[in-house]
């Protein structure tokens, strides 16, 4: 049999549910090949080779894991709730809102054929590929179905303020939303540095208050901020932004934010 790259092969032998989750696992050195540790996905494997997993992901992408951060630091149940998976490509936020108790996840996404096998069998994740998440309505992604009240975006190459109305009236209070905040798609041009990294923590900064303030203009109050734990492939930080309904909220200053970037620069770079 011809060889075949490591994180190909692991999906085929259904050792991993996507290729994504199998390159994290190979790239954090948990995959030995005939008893050495092989770091490279690209890496072509002989399909009869002795092939053991140290350790297996929690989620089938990296994405739970920074959604994870965000509902424990943030302290928000999703137990029972329906929700909504802007972008949800390979499916790590949905595996993450399922796993903490999601009762249903409608998944939009642009593209076809990413979400993970898992979690196209399952009956509580209703996926809408092929959809520009810009153009989707309640009626066409719920038809006569309760629609869902808590809200997750993970997006590319679009900025988060152009999606933010569609959002609003996708949702039903309490309105809550979890934003997956990708600087180098909010800032110009001219703030993206070489490999499409945003290297200056003001202006990551600028963008998050950006976004807030779009969000604050369609009813949205500030609920938290945090880093990701685990930065985009180029090394980008992200960020994970808590959106809610309230009265009454402390709404962060440039800053204030700009405090919060600025420690993410020290603590992801040392």
């Amino acid at each position: 049999m011809p060889k075949q790259r490591l994180d190909t092969l692991l999906v085929t032998l259904n050792l991993c549910s996507s290729r994504q989750q199998a390159q994290t696992l190979i790239r954090a050195g948990e995959v030995k090949v005939n008893q050495q540790t092989i770091d490279k996905p690209a890496t072509e494997i002989d399909p009869n080779a002795k092939i053991e997993l140290l350790a297996k992901p929690k989620f089938v992408s990296r994405g739970g894991e920074k959604l994870a951060k965000a509902l424990e630091l943030f302290q928000i149940s999703v137990k029972d709730r329906i929700c909504l998976d802007g972008g949800i490509s390979t499916g790590g936020f949905t595996d993450c809102l399922l796993q903490a108790g999601a009762k249903q996840v409608y998944g939009v996404d642009v593209g076809y054929g990413q979400v993970a096998w898992s979690l196209r069998q399952d009956e509580r994740v209703i996926l809408k590929e092929r959809t520009n998440f810009r153009y989707v309505t309640p009626e066409s992604l719920y038809e006569s179905n309760t629609p869902a009240d808590l809200g997750v975006m993970d997006l590319s190459f679009i900025s988060l303020t152009l999606v933010l109305h569609p959002l609003w009236d996708l949702l039903i209070h309490p309105k809550e939303v979890i934003l997956l905040v990708k600087p180098q798609f909010e800032v110009g041009r001219e703030k993206v540095g070489k490999n499409g990294v945003v290297r200056n923590s003001l202006d990551q900064a600028e963008a998050i208050l950006n976004i807030l303030q779009v969000a604050q203009n369609l009813g949205w109050s500030y609920g938290g901020l945090t880093w990701s734990p685990i930065t985009g492939p180029a090394g980008n930080i992200e960020y994970l932004l808590w959106l809610k309904i309230a009265d009454r909220s402390f709404f962060p200053t440039l800053n204030n934010i700009h405090e919060m970037t600025d420690t993410a620069f020290k603590q992801l770079n040392s």
